[in-house]
């Protein structure tokens, strides 16, 4: 287990009598030795940077668990509430955070078995102010990442900030060569090469959202949402993928379509530079044809077999 999950932010009970109905989540969590923690269904919350350097934190009310200390907002999980819908959930309760106003990077998780926390790392898609909307925040404050450190921190979210901080920058793409991830497997995608490529697109989409393990693309934490672009060339290009259905939840990546106008490994090559040229990393082409491969690691891109993506894709 790296560093990262071992340290990721704890969240504290809320003081007092509650002012209203509380969620079965809001209890603590036991251990067999005895340990707890606040969230009978785990906790979750949420770093955001604003793409110019900054980060949101949040000052702990002194009341609060490590009260007076800087962290990110979170709080425990409701009842049947995935950890990404809960941190989205306590930012805006705590910090004011618009759910459509974040686009997802990835999550880092501490398992202890008995009780989870998830961090899930996210930037601004626009930019907004913090709002303390309750009582849990003495201020809420974007920090450029050069100061964090000498702030008084919560010690988790201190302990993990050095591993989160490496995290901010990376943004993984993948460049999905249709053609050739389809011709991979003989289930007659030749008698309709448009319908099995949109077959492909969709499986592409529903991994979009849920998102890819960080190991398959050699990153730390846990899971990330890469950028993705399906390159569509020939008969292909006729699939019917549009309109797109809408995302699960906000601030989940979209899947980019390109049709090739002519040749599929040009339009390939095209989407790498353009991914490399604006910062993307790394960059990732499926495909298993040798003279590609060699053209697009010669821009700095990974290659992955199209075993690598069936073996992520939903059924």
């Amino acid at each position: 287990m790296d560093d990262e999950r071992r340290t990721a932010t704890p969240a504290g009970p809320p003081p007092g009598p509650p002012s209203g109905p509380r969620d079965p989540g809001d209890a603590w969590a036991y251990g067999d030795d005895g340990t707890k923690a606040w969230g009978r269904f785990g906790a979750a919350g949420l770093l955001v940077d604003d793409g110019d350097g900054r980060v949101l934190l949040q000052h702990r009310v002194e009341w609060s668990h490590h009260g007076g200390t800087w962290g990110i907002p979170g709080g425990a999980r409701h009842q049947h509430e995935d950890p990404v819908t809960a941190a989205l959930r306590e930012s805006a309760e705590e910090a004011g955070v618009p759910e459509d106003g974040v686009d997802l990077r990835h999550t880092a998780v501490l398992d202890l078995g008995f009780w989870s926390y998830t961090t899930v790392v996210g930037r601004a898609s626009r930019p907004f102010e913090p709002v303390m909307a309750d009582r849990e925040s003495l201020a809420l404050s974007w920090v450029p990442t050069a100061d964090v450190e000498s702030l008084d921190l919560h010690p988790g979210f201190g302990r993990s900030w050095a591993a989160l901080r490496a995290t901010l920058d990376r943004t993984p793409h993948v460049v999905v060569d249709a053609a050739n991830v389809v011709g991979s497997v003989p289930d007659g995608w030749w008698k309709d090469r448009a319908g099995a490529a949109a077959r492909l697109v969709d499986q592409v989409r529903a991994l979009a959202a849920a998102g890819v393990p960080a190991t398959a693309l050699d990153l730390p934490s846990t899971a990330w949402w890469p950028r993705w672009t399906v390159v569509l060339e020939g008969e292909a290009r006729g699939a019917a993928t549009d309109p797109a259905p809408s995302a699960p939840r906000p601030g989940l990546p979209s899947v980019t379509i390109e049709r090739a106008a002519a040749s599929g490994d040009d339009a390939v090559v095209t989407a790498v530079e353009l991914a490399v040229a604006a910062g993307d990393a790394p960059v990732v082409v499926v495909t298993a044809d040798r003279g590609l491969r060699d053209r697009v690691q010669a821009l700095g891109a990974d290659v992955r077999g199209p075993g690598w993506l069936r073996e992520l894709l939903p059924d």
